[in-house]
């Protein structure tokens, strides 16, 4: 069995002694926990109460935490049929030319190979860079080399002209940890030599950074400092949370204070590794990863990789069967519409994420971390009725070996709202399971989504917006690049149908152009076609509606609407996204 890869998660001193790899990150975890005073294990004690309020939005879903470093290896392992159920949203993958050999394994992963079957599930990646080398930590050998690796990686990419999922350039990784000072010199001015070598080949796709290893203020605030004076702010801001979920919402709030501190815009956030080898594999544990991750705003967020690369991070076993975390993301996948508040009675236990389809009107909740009795208390029910269906399941802490066919149904009941409120109680739970909770109306709900709300889909260089008009409250504008594969435009609906049918595809829009306007149209890589949108009263303001037809395989299919893609010549004039309707 291949054995984690030594990697620091705290600021412990660099001359600790060596260790085993599997003792030595048990060890450097819990020094990182103690000396934070976190608890090392969710908390036994029965009689928690996680909080839901169906009628507080406050994001729409985009599953910002379904993603994972290393997640994908060449040739599609694991299976697609393992992702679009997911809703993959992001991916930390090797730079191309990959060096890296994680545990021993052959390189692999290389972001360019990999491009193919993450546009298939509609994923973006970022492509982290120092793992051209193979070493880990990285063993450096001259700014002179790393500059000519930095060429070579920034051209190869430049040439893969039909990759369009490359969402940003990750730098370095934890530098706080692998940075070799001794022989590069200091990690700040690194960064502004490195970005200003990528910045000179690539003007256009984001730079992401620091990746540090842990959240630490004061190196924080001396990066963001030289970075703010030299120009080189990264796009999106990252760093790792390795040691505990308790740490999440303390962290990135006060990050936001920093940067708010320093006059710096705030940037877009990734936490591009989450989770310690003992809490990857454990969907209790990871329920409370991401209800932290989706409260904090983060835009992304990545499953560490401790194992083997091209199972998702442990979620796959033999490449097409799910484990008992899976089935969490899988839950996690189903949410449609808004995320909505959750509200744990401490940080340390209970806790969960919780999303409402208001076409469907479909609660999900989904929760662990805690043993015993316990409850979740729903409130702003009003728009499901008097009278509701209520499904609990669970899926148990299967490792990342054992495969899970399903999850088991614990109870199927009908319940009865009283002013938009219904407690229910879940005996018997235990702290390493997740927990799913679906409430409907009784009198049932469609057979299958139809609605798909463009703010809910994979966005790429475009930008989730708001207006009172659009289905939901949300929609997707400034869909207007075309014409280069780090700028072009598109948006891809992950949908699942019942059979293999042609079905007609209403999409919602505006179009202030006062011409009409075109995108392109295409499904699961399939040919292109053009949708036209007659011009409507204004910007942001939705009601009009254009139909098409779109021939769909029964079970997961991805649809494309583009100003800009590869094989397409690109759209004409402009327009906005509301949503897409399957019938």
């Amino acid at each position: 069995m291949s054995t984690p890869r030594p990697k620091r998660t705290a600021a412990v001193p660099p001359t600790t002694t060596a260790l085993p790899r599997p003792k030595r990150i048990a060890v450097l975890l819990a020094a990182a926990l103690l000396a934070c005073g976190l608890p090392a294990a969710p908390a036994q004690a029965a009689g928690a109460t996680l909080t839901v309020n169906v009628a507080q939005p406050f994001r729409p879903v985009t599953h910002a935490a379904s993603g994972g470093l290393y997640g994908l290896a060449e040739n599609s392992r694991p299976a697609d049929s393992t992702l679009l159920p997911i809703k993959v949203n992001s991916l930390t993958q090797p730079a191309p030319g990959v060096g890296q050999r994680p545990n021993g394994q052959p390189p692999g992963g290389d972001a360019l190979l990999i491009a193919p079957q993450a546009t298939r599930v509609g994923a973006g990646q970022f492509i982290r860079m120092p793992d051209i080398y193979p070493d880990f930590p990285y063993r450096w050998v001259s700014w002179d080399d790393w500059l000519a690796k930095v060429d070579t990686m920034v051209r190869a990419r430049l040439q893969a002209t039909t990759v369009t999922n490359v969402i940003g350039w990750e730098l370095w990784n934890e530098p706080d940890y692998t940075w070799n000072t001794a022989a590069a010199g200091n990690f700040n001015d690194g960064w502004v030599r490195t970005y200003r070598a990528v910045r000179a080949l690539d003007p256009l796709t984001p730079i992401v950074g620091p990746s540090t290893a842990v959240y630490n203020r004061s190196w924080m605030q001396a990066f963001l400092t030289r970075a703010r004076d030299t120009g080189t702010l990264p796009d999106v801001i990252c760093w790792h949370e390795l040691q505990d979920p308790v740490r999440i919402a303390a962290d990135i709030a006060d990050y936001r204070n920093l940067e708010a501190s320093l006059g710096i815009s705030p940037r877009r956030l990734s936490i591009n590794e989450y989770a310690a080898p003992s809490e990857v594999d454990v969907p209790g544990r990871i329920a409370s990863y991401v209800a932290k991750l989706e409260r904090g705003g983060a835009e992304s967020a990545h499953r560490a990789f401790w194992y083997e690369y091209g199972t998702m991070n442990g979620l796959v076993v033999n490449n097409n069967q799910p484990t008992g975390t899976w089935w969490l993301y899988k839950w996690y996948g189903d949410m449609a519409g808004s995320m909505v508040t959750t509200t744990p009675g401490t940080q340390t236990g209970l806790d969960g994420f919780a999303a409402y389809d208001g076409t469907r009107r479909i609660v999900n909740v989904v929760f662990g971390n805690e043993a015993g009795t316990n409850t979740v208390e729903l409130t702003g029910l009003g728009a499901l009725g008097s009278s509701v269906r209520v499904t609990l399941l669970s899926t148990p802490s299967s490792g990342r070996f054992t495969a899970v066919t399903a999850p088991t149904t614990i109870s199927a009941t009908t319940r009865t709202v009283s002013n938009g409120r219904l407690s229910i109680s879940v005996p018997g739970m235990v702290a390493t399971s997740a927990y799913q909770l679906v409430v409907e109306p009784a009198s049932g709900v469609p057979a299958y989504q139809q609605r798909y709300e463009a703010e809910n889909a994979s966005v790429f260089r475009a930008e989730r917006l708001t207006a009172a008009s659009a289905s939901g409250g949300g929609y997707v504008g400034r869909i207007d690049n075309a014409g280069t594969p780090r700028t072009d435009s598109y948006v891809d609906f992950v949908v699942n149908v019942p059979a293999a049918r042609a079905y007609t595809m209403t999409i919602g829009y505006a179009n202030g152009t006062g011409a009409t306007a075109t995108q392109g149209l295409a499904y699961n890589g399939g040919a292109w076609s053009t949708v036209s949108y007659p011009p409507t009263a204004a910007w942001g303001q939705f009601g009009a509606t254009v139909s098409t037809t779109v021939t769909l395989r029964a079970g997961y299919n991805v649809i494309r609407l583009a100003k800009g893609s590869p094989y397409f010549a690109g759209g004409t004039g402009f327009a906005e996204l509301d949503y897409i309707q399957l019938t």
